[in-house]
């Protein structure tokens, strides 16, 4: 698969990946990414700064309330939060929100036998579904878990698949993870087609006329490494040809807003819905 990975000696291909030559905004954002990967939040520092005033105010205001009433309560460490005023209550919105929600609901009312995830988030999706029946979850990483309806294996769907695992379920899920595959990040081998690799033993975990639940980032087709890859739609109809039905089509578009069982058009497929960082989300059945 080396052949595959492009020289990083080769000045052309330098230039051609460099931050310089992508617009102001998606600059920025690399620039931001990159301050998080070294565990600094520009944006998160500044909002301390606004905060501080309010919190030494606020701080000297109820110490004097302290000094004049009955101590219930003693001081323990000052435990700053600064921020926090200016977030908002929580976020209902995005690529994750929508998606854990919309592909749980299916999942409650479809009522299938048993259910394996690969790769979603356990403390998002997974934890919807375990309050109400029982997951199978696969993952390369570990996981230490005592919740009843958390069935855990670990396992590299890189790898051959075990033949215990070749039709396991009449429904499957895998959201927001094929696009890390083979690119390192969460430990896994590096492999340039390790998203194909991925697919191909997803579709051999499922009963043929089970329901699939699918998503991953699109718009552009590209790997950001080694954050993940995002996928154009024309690409992914033809990874699911003669495999998969599509029954449903969803997505959340650059702005994090859910458009929900969508068509898909010829002008939709060929611009992804105008995403340049959306996500897709499709509930299929396989052929």
């Amino acid at each position: 698969m080396l052949t595959h990975i492009p020289y990083l000696g080769n000045t052309q291909m330098l230039i051609s990946i460099s931050p310089m030559h992508i617009n102001m905004k998606q600059h920025l954002r690399w620039l931001y990414n990159l301050a998080l990967a070294f565990g600094y939040d520009p944006k998160r520092m500044l909002n301390a700064f606004r905060g501080l005033p309010a919190y030494l105010a606020e701080l000297a205001t109820i110490t004097a309330e302290l000094d004049s009433s009955e101590r219930k309560f003693a001081f323990g460490n000052l435990y700053p939060c600064l921020d926090d005023r200016f977030a908002d209550s929580g976020v209902a919105k995005g690529h994750y929100f929508y998606q854990d929600w919309l592909v749980a609901n299916r999942i409650f009312k479809n009522n299938p036998e048993i259910h394996v995830d690969v790769g979603s988030r356990v403390d998002g999706f997974v934890a919807h579904v375990a309050a109400f029946r029982t997951i199978h979850v696969l993952d390369i990483r570990p996981l230490s878990t005592n919740v009843p309806n958390i069935k855990y294996l670990q396992a590299d769907l890189m790898s051959s698949l075990d033949d215990d695992l070749v039709e396991c379920c009449d429904s499957l899920s895998c959201l927001h993870a094929l696009e890390h595959f083979g690119l390192g990040r969460y430990g896994d081998a590096i492999r340039y087609d390790g998203y194909i690799v991925g697919l191909n033993n997803l579709y051999r975990l499922l009963k043929r006329t089970g329901k699939f639940y699918f998503s991953v980032p699109i718009g552009p087709q590209r790997i950001e490494f080694n954050a993940h890859r995002i996928f154009s739609l024309e690409h992914l109809l033809q990874l699911f040809e003669g495999r998969f039905k599509i029954d449903e089509f969803s997505y959340i578009d650059d702005m994090g807003n859910l458009q929900m069982n969508v068509v898909l058009s010829a002008e939709g497929i060929s611009n992804n819905f105008n995403c340049t960082y959306g996500c897709c989300i499709f509930e299929m059945t396989k052929i």
